[in-house]
């Protein structure tokens, strides 16, 4: 009983340990900067929606969501479809240096973004892609693509390949057995990966800010640039950060389920 009661304590204190952040941010959200910059307050003295206005009414700002949102789901989409196939190709054949050519895949994912920064800059201004969603879509799948190629090939290996060959005998083509019967079974593993995917691009900021300038720029690069001639606006840049919680926490809303079990089976 008290070692129940002593867990329960540690655990509640740790909760509050990791939601102080949040509602300090969404406290300050509703707050003016007079307010914020005046003194300590638990909630706000004079609340305000004004931060939040200011945040979709400004082009500068919404824009910002929306090129985040276009090259992250581009991002996702790619790396499925790249490592889909790759993972199955690791987990049902063997072949000349395959486990030389895993262990490579997975070395991408250990170099930090900024190796990667002065050759992506340099090609992509070569050829046009430079201040564009696709660009950064790109420059992300070299750190996604392995992961979920890792990640995806754990999943695929834990299924039988006698459903392969089952499927090839009831005259199922490659692609058919593949979509409608194959990959309802990893779709645990598919939203792992779409969650691990979503969540690097969607807070990775040297590339995304250094690769894009106007069109294209994401709301995280647009928050590191909030100070104007009257200083930093605290209250907005509050807001802006609420804001930029949500769509990380719908996806993990959307994907609980195959997360969980995801992180249950397979090599999460």
């Amino acid at each position: 009983m008290q070692q129940t009661r002593g867990k329960t304590i540690g655990i509640t204190l740790f909760i509050l340990l990791l939601l102080t952040p949040i509602y300090w941010l969404l406290n300050m959200s509703f707050k003016t900067n007079k307010e914020i910059l005046g003194g300590l307050t638990l909630w706000p003295q004079e609340f305000t929606f004004d931060n939040y206005i200011v945040i979709f009414t400004d082009p500068s700002w919404y824009n910002g969501y929306i090129n985040s949102m276009m090259y992250v789901s581009m991002n996702v989409v790619i790396t499925l479809l790249v490592a889909l196939p790759a993972a199955y190709a690791f987990s049902r054949y063997k072949f000349l240096g395959d486990k030389h050519l895993f262990f490579w895949l997975l070395s991408n994912r250990m170099a930090p973004p900024a190796v990667f920064l002065l050759p992506f800059f340099q090609l992509y201004s070569s050829i046009g892609l430079f201040d564009t969603h696709i660009a950064v879509a790109l420059a992300h799948c070299l750190f996604n693509v392995p992961l979920a190629v890792w990640i995806l090939e754990g999943f695929m290996s834990g299924v039988p390949r006698e459903y392969d060959e089952m499927a090839y005998i009831d005259g199922y083509s490659f692609p058919k057995f593949f979509v409608k019967i194959f990959l309802p079974m990893i779709r645990s593993g598919i939203g792992v990966t779409a969650f691990f995917a979503f969540m690097f691009s969607w807070v990775e900021l040297l590339l995304a800010r250094t690769l894009t300038s106007v069109d294209a720029q994401p709301i995280g690069a647009i928050m590191t640039r909030t100070i104007g001639a009257s200083g930093i606006d605290w209250g907005v840049l509050a807001a802006a950060g609420v804001l930029t919680i949500i769509p990380g926490l719908l996806v993990i809303w959307f994907v609980r389920n195959h997360v969980a079990t995801g992180f249950a089976l397979g090599r999460v």
